[in-house]
């Protein structure tokens, strides 16, 4: 059932590609986003799906491959031979089999380094020998640092500490600049009435007459 799905492909891709207001240009190619996001330390899927209009040979044979970084860089999976770059070793699954034209390459435990550009590359046995092909715009993948996003978030926040010893600062200078005005006035008042004492302290102090 799966290889029926194959043979049926290459009448079906070629109207695709010959029908007026299609978007594809040619008659083979890869579609995946041109854009992804995850987290790091999460996990992101990249779909794809693929078209031709070779016919197939007898016994199809059909390869997928990605590639990272440009369109001409390092193969990262193989799934005719299972390989897997070692930078993505227990990280990497392909969500496809045998006869499908569409499948997911999902990458476990991300790390800054998976930012980049992936391609997905199909091969694909037909009468005429193996064709390959592949998306040249491929998928950018966008990571975000959960701890230095939280870091920038808290980056503007001050030290609790020091916010609290700049409250209780505040509260004494406030308390002083009210303590203030009511201190000069005790202090003018004590004054005033010590100087309506002293001419009665002077007047009370007795005379001593002067011997001749």
């Amino acid at each position: 059932m799966a290889w029926l799905l194959l043979l049926l492909l290459p009448a079906v891709c070629l109207q695709a590609g010959n029908s007026a207001g299609s978007n594809r240009e040619n008659t083979y190619g890869v579609d995946q986003p041109a854009h992804v996001s995850g987290v790091q330390g999460g996990s992101i899927e990249i779909p794809f799906s693929f078209y031709s209009y070779w016919e197939l040979a007898e016994e199809p044979q059909l390869r997928i491959t990605w590639r990272w970084q440009h369109p001409y860089g390092g193969f990262i999976y193989d799934s005719g031979s299972r390989f897997i770059h070692k930078h993505f070793r227990n990280r990497l699954i392909l969500t496809w089999t045998q006869g499908q034209t569409h499948g997911i390459l999902t990458i476990l435990d991300l790390e800054e380094k998976d930012q980049t550009m992936y391609f997905c590359r199909v091969y694909l046995q037909t009468t005429e020998g193996w064709k390959s092909w592949q998306s040249i715009d491929g998928t950018q993948l966008t990571i975000t640092n959960v701890t230095t996003a939280g870091s920038r978030d808290t980056e503007g926040q001050r030290n609790p500490s020091l916010v609290t010893l700049g409250a209780m600062v505040g509260m004494v200078v406030s308390k002083a600049v009210l303590i203030a005005p009511i201190s000069v006035l005790l202090i003018f008042l004590w004054r005033k009435k010590s100087s309506r004492l002293k001419p009665k302290l002077q007047a009370a102090e007795p005379v001593i007459p002067q011997s001749s």
